[in-house]
């Protein structure tokens, strides 16, 4: 009996310019069944973005260092790489603040690993 190769994991760019935040982000993503990239400001992930063609999702943050904040970046990823589900998350705005780009959704900090895993599997799951 032959096996099938497993399936590629779906691929996630977590933008976000503090360390310990991306890297708790990154743990949450990875333990909901996703392989992770990381970024640190927008910048790098629109260098990113022009140099892979296998990512799925971007997660960002609002607030980031740099010429281009993370409304910025997903309003280029929009008009750049429609195909690519956001998901926007701060600790300074909420949801009812922002004019999100379509497929984009909005996460306050702290947010709820429970549903963050849940918006992801979706977001995958409607791309099968």
């Amino acid at each position: 009996m032959t096996q099938s190769p497993p399936a590629a994991k779906e691929i996630v760019l977590v933008v976000e310019d503090e360390p310990l935040l991306r890297m708790m982000a990154a743990d949450i993503v990875e333990r909901a069944g996703f392989e992770v990239v990381e970024a640190t400001d927008a910048a790098e992930a629109v260098y990113i973005l022009e140099t892979r063609t296998d990512i799925r999702i971007v997660f960002t943050d609002i607030d980031m260092p740099g010429s281009m904040n993370g409304m910025r970046l997903a309003a280029a990823i929009r008009d750049r790489w429609p195909p690519i589900d956001i998901i926007i998350t701060s600790g300074h705005f909420r949801a009812g603040e922002l004019h999100l780009p379509g497929r984009s959704v909005f996460f306050a900090k702290p947010y709820d690993s429970v549903a963050l895993t849940a918006t992801l599997q979706q977001m995958a799951a409607q791309r099968h």
